[in-house]
């Protein structure tokens, strides 16, 4: 993202333009599900003056003005996304905890009917499909050596 476009993001949702949230709008579109942690050391490597708390500040008022998304999958650390303003899901591997989107499960938003919204006017559905990613599940069909094999000859 260039910073003219993180600009003009900035200013579309009546932000001011300040470094540090230009900064962590492009951390943001350049690392998907980022967690806090790595978003800071994006910042950081461009601005090492910005603090921590900064950074909070800037992903709660990104969040706020629906230019990034925080999504928390059961039992993960927050993350945040750049891909705002349509209702995917996401998949969570459960070894390695890597998170892929995934597309509508089916129809228009909010991609799911509740079988009772008890009065409710539904605007969005929340999805997460939980599994194992390639990469870890490659890993574990990779035969463990043991013990009484290893001073085989």
């Amino acid at each position: 993202m260039s910073t003219t476009d993180a600009e003009a993001l900035l200013r579309g949702a009546s932000l001011r333009v300040t470094r540090p949230r230009v900064a962590v709008l492009d951390a943001v579109h350049r690392h998907p599900h980022a967690d806090t942690d790595t978003v800071i050391r994006a910042v950081r490597r461009e601005h090492a003056h910005v603090s921590h708390q900064a950074v909070y500040d800037v992903l709660r008022a990104l969040t706020d003005a629906g230019l990034v998304r925080r999504i928390q999958p059961a039992g993960a650390t927050a993350r945040y996304e750049a891909r705002v303003g349509d209702n995917h899901h996401h998949v969570v591997c459960r070894t390695c905890g890597a998170i892929a989107d995934v597309d509508c499960a089916v129809g228009h938003a909010p991609c799911l009917t509740a079988s009772a919204d008890h009065g409710f006017v539904v605007d969005e559905a929340e999805v997460v499909y939980w599994g194992t990613c390639p990469a870890c599940a490659a890993a574990q069909s990779i035969p463990a050596v043991t013990a009484s094999t290893e001073g085989s000859t």
